[in-house]
């Protein structure tokens, strides 16, 4: 979750349910409000088996890419499960690579597999959380309202104040600030 925001980590999750698990509301995260993702989060992890949430920090996307980055975030969520899978389903098109565990890709995953909508709305709220705490640090770019995203008030503040040290600076609107400003070099 994350992967196009010009700040702020990219946020990966896995969640195993038992067969006969099916909990009401369970959707793309994408069409539930925060409060629906919020009131489910604890439920997901309740009722899972086993849930594990991974975050890739602004810094190793930009050493990475994001594509890569994000890879690296689902491969480590599956690691860090509590129960190793004897199979996943990964949403997207891409496998997650030297990950030694027989995979399925579904495009839209979180619209058919429960398990893949349930590690999204775990992602989703978790990164969302990790923006708040961002935005503490860093107001000016309102991350509590954007969350990193390129809105039209976050690139002007990019241009105003800078990128921070949780900005992608691989992304051209931040590198093009950073360019353009004394603060581009700072990184956490």
């Amino acid at each position: 979750m994350g992967r196009g925001p010009l700040a702020g980590p990219v946020v990966a999750a896995a969640v195993i349910f038992p067969v006969e698990i099916k909990i009401a509301g369970i959707n793309d995260s994408k069409k539930l409000s925060s409060a629906e993702r919020i009131s489910l989060f604890g439920l997901i992890q309740s009722r899972a088996l086993a849930s594990s949430v991974a975050v890739v920090s602004a810094e190793q996307i930009d050493k990475y890419n994001i594509l890569n980055a994000s890879l690296l975030a689902m491969k480590l969520a599956v690691r860090n499960l509590s129960i190793r899978p004897d199979f996943i389903l990964v949403d997207g098109r891409e496998k997650i690579p030297q990950l030694g565990i027989p995979q399925k890709t579904i495009i839209k995953g979180d619209c058919q597999s429960q398990s893949i909508a349930a590690a999204a709305i775990l992602a989703k709220v978790t990164r969302d959380q990790l923006m708040q705490e961002l935005h503490q640090k860093f107001p000016q770019f309102g991350f509590l309202h954007n969350q990193g995203y390129a809105t039209r008030a976050h690139k002007e503040a990019l241009e105003k104040f800078g990128p921070c040290p949780v900005h992608r600076f691989t992304f051209s609107p931040v590198s093009k600030a950073a360019l353009k400003s004394k603060a581009g070099s700072l990184r956490l």
